[in-house]
């Protein structure tokens, strides 16, 4: 791991208003909030997590990992074999609030082990290994029916390394596969660019924007911060609410933002972004057969890895919002719609093979009116 050896880094203030855990009118408690890391291997995830453990950040934070190092200063946790051969796993509390322990089975029965503790949790980080595919987590901790009333999917962070990330995202010539630094991207919520001091200093910015502008073409509605050491402030990673329908004013602005983004000059075939708009109303049900059709069937033979957007439905007041990662998808009603407001559709899809004229054509079956 990077910089093991390094003194600890100072802590960094949490905003208590942003992330504080409070109440809800029912008077129980909220969900607690998982945050799955990933990242290329060399990026800096030990290193991001190696920060949290030490930071005096005043938060009850537990910390899922695959493996225990020594790199990390933890000792490894004692694992014994259960009845019947499953594993019973001893959780390892720090100095400084955290817990750490690591999963070799079932994280669902992992993660109920953990909100079931007596003391409340403030937040689960969830580390995946150096070339993992966050989708399959993302699916299950999002909509789990085990999980939702007891844990909620915040955000998926993605740790890149700034000096090879384009190494990193270069097709193997001896390889059938996609890079997978591009699906890493692609699903993530937040992207801390990190080692951006082993960038030449003389063109710094000019790299760090070309870099941007790769990421961005992959994934628009990923919040960038950049880090040296992955020292970053924890209240831009923690309490993101990216997957919370009623979070409506975050997607709003990450969609005005991308009201007009095209991305012509790629090819259909690469990974990247989309935003398709059209301001009359559409038939729910028509909808939900419509990104079945791209979700589940591949119709028209694109690979959507995300979307995102907020719909205009027929015989509603309520700006809906739409989720979807891989085959899964959420619709709710988040909010009424403004006086001032012009209601549209607008959504953003990250994936590969994305035809623009297709989707809009497709949109298009779904308006009220249409057969």
């Amino acid at each position: 791991m990077e910089d093991s050896d390094e003194e600890p880094p100072l802590a960094v203030e949490i905003n208590d208003a942003a992330n504080s855990n409070q109440l809800t009118e029912s008077s129980e408690l909220p969900p607690v909030g998982i945050t799955v890391i990933t990242g290329y291997l060399g990026s800096g995830k030990s290193t991001l997590i190696n920060y949290i453990l030490k930071a005096q950040h005043g938060k009850k934070i537990a910390v899922i990992l695959n493996e225990f190092g020594e790199e990390l200063g933890v000792e490894r946790a004692m694992i014994n074999e259960g009845e019947e051969g499953n594993l019973v796993e001893e959780w390892v509390e720090l100095a400084n609030g955290c817990i750490c322990c690591t999963v070799k089975h079932s994280l669902v029965q992992a993660l109920e082990q953990l909100v079931q503790r007596k003391e409340r949790l403030d937040h689960i980080l969830l580390e995946t290994t150096g070339l993992a595919n966050p989708a399959p987590l993302a699916s299950v901790l999002w909509l789990d029916d085990q999980l939702e009333s007891d844990v909620r999917l915040d955000s998926i962070i993605t740790v890149v390394d700034a000096k090879n990330l384009r190494y990193q995202l270069k097709p193997n010539p001896d390889s059938s596969s996609f890079p997978e630094a591009y699906l890493q991207i692609a699903f993530a919520d937040v992207i801390i660019l990190n080692k951006v001091d082993l960038i030449s200093q003389h063109d710094s910015g000019a790299v760090l924007e070309e870099l941007e502008k790769e990421i961005r073409d992959v994934n628009s509605l990923a919040n960038i911060i950049h880090s040296v050491r992955c020292q970053v402030d924890l209240s831009k990673i923690l309490n993101c609410q990216a997957y919370d329908p009623t979070h409506a004013a975050h997607l709003e602005a990450l969609l005005k933002e991308n009201k007009s983004l095209t991305t012509k000059g790629l090819h259909d075939s690469e990974v990247r972004t989309l935003c398709i708009c059209d301001a009359q109303q559409i038939d729910l049900d028509k909808v939900r057969i419509w990104l079945e059709e791209l979700l589940w069937d591949k119709k028209y033979g694109m690979d959507v890895y995300r979307c995102k957007g907020i719909l205009r439905v027929r015989n509603s007041d309520e700006l809906h919002t739409l989720q979807g990662v891989r085959e899964i998808y959420e619709i709710v009603p988040s909010r009424k719609w403004r006086n001032e407001e012009i209601q549209m559709n607008k959504i953003v899809f990250i994936g590969r093979f994305l035809n623009e004229e297709i989707l809009l054509q497709s949109l298009h079956t779904c308006i009220v009116g249409t057969n």
